[in-house]
């Protein structure tokens, strides 16, 4: 199994299924099953009975785990991959389309 490059937080472009060519944040990153959960991306509707949280009940909208090969790390607005650099006793991710560091 291969390291999951994204990390909560960062900016992804979804490369395949329905959102195709959107944008949007990490919100969590399930690395058991190989997901992430990407801000307006993704979209369902849930059903819910009326609860002491949810008084109304109804529909409600929220984001589905999308799986991390349909996303890429978002450089500048240009989707790329990311590498590992090692810098001194530290590994850094690295966008592999610049060479530039991410964090």
């Amino acid at each position: 199994m291969s390291t999951i490059k994204i990390k909560k937080g960062d900016t992804v472009k979804v490369i395949a299924g329905k959102d195709k060519d959107k944008e949007g944040k990490v919100i969590a990153v399930n690395m058991k099953n190989h997901t992430a959960l990407v801000e307006g991306i993704n979209k369902i509707t849930k059903h819910s009975k009326p609860s002491a949280a949810n008084q109304a009940g109804g529909i409600i909208e929220k984001e589905a785990p999308i799986d991390i090969s349909n996303v890429m790390y978002s450089h500048k607005g240009k989707a790329t991959r990311i590498g590992f650099k090692m810098d001194g006793d530290k590994k850094t991710r690295v966008a592999k389309s610049t060479g530039e560091v991410i964090d």
